[in-house]
């Protein structure tokens, strides 16, 4: 039960946001102001190019990654690991260093999974990468990816309490593209490049 601690840690370090630190250092506008407001990746890619586009993402997967490797690295059960990575997305959220306007999650969730499974974070991130590719919408990626996330999370790994925190995420990323979802059916939804 002493592993219970990582999960407050866990959301401390999700609440770090990585789009307005970067931005701030590149001198770029603040990305909850500018652009779609979104402290996300694609969001910087807009405002500022791919360099700090690419930090931006790094960053935001890292610190969905890092606290579940740590979970997993002194031994925590299952549930903690879970608890965890749920934590630490949840972070990035909703953190509590930037008045509790985060990102969408997209990047910190993909980190997440691939610190519960390198096989389900891989699932995942090929068919971001498939649907983006076929449709160069970061939106569409990012909802198809969550959709599937747990279902390969069950199938790959078959953990009761890391398929549940990952169903979770999804549905939370699904939430979080709201607005997203409603230019996609009125097909206004921007994409990636332009």
């Amino acid at each position: 039960m002493i592993n219970w601690f990582l999960v407050p840690l866990a959301y401390l370090l999700g609440s770090v946001s990585t789009a307005v630190i970067v931005s701030r250092i590149a001198g770029l506008p603040d990305p909850r102001e500018q652009g779609s407001k979104n402290p996300g990746a694609t969001n910087v890619l807009r405002l500022g190019g791919k360099k700090a586009a690419v930090i931006t993402l790094l960053g935001d997967a890292a610190k969905g990654l890092m606290p579940v490797l740590i979970a997993k690295g002194v031994g925590a059960e299952p549930i903690v690991i879970a608890a965890t990575g749920l934590a630490a997305f949840l972070g990035h959220l909703f953190p509590v260093f930037f008045g509790f306007k985060g990102g969408k999650g997209v990047a910190t969730a993909l980190g997440v999974l691939l610190g519960y499974s390198s096989w389900v974070g891989l699932a995942a991130a090929v068919t971001w990468l498939g649907m983006a590719a076929a449709f160069r919408i970061s939106s569409l990626s990012a909802l198809v990816a969550s959709l599937l996330a747990p279902t390969y999370s069950w199938f790959l790994v078959r953990s009761p309490e890391l398929t549940v925190a990952t169903a979770t995420m999804s549905a939370l990323l699904i939430v979080r593209h709201r607005a997203n979802i409603q230019r996609l059916l009125r097909g206004e939804e921007g994409r990636i490049g332009r």
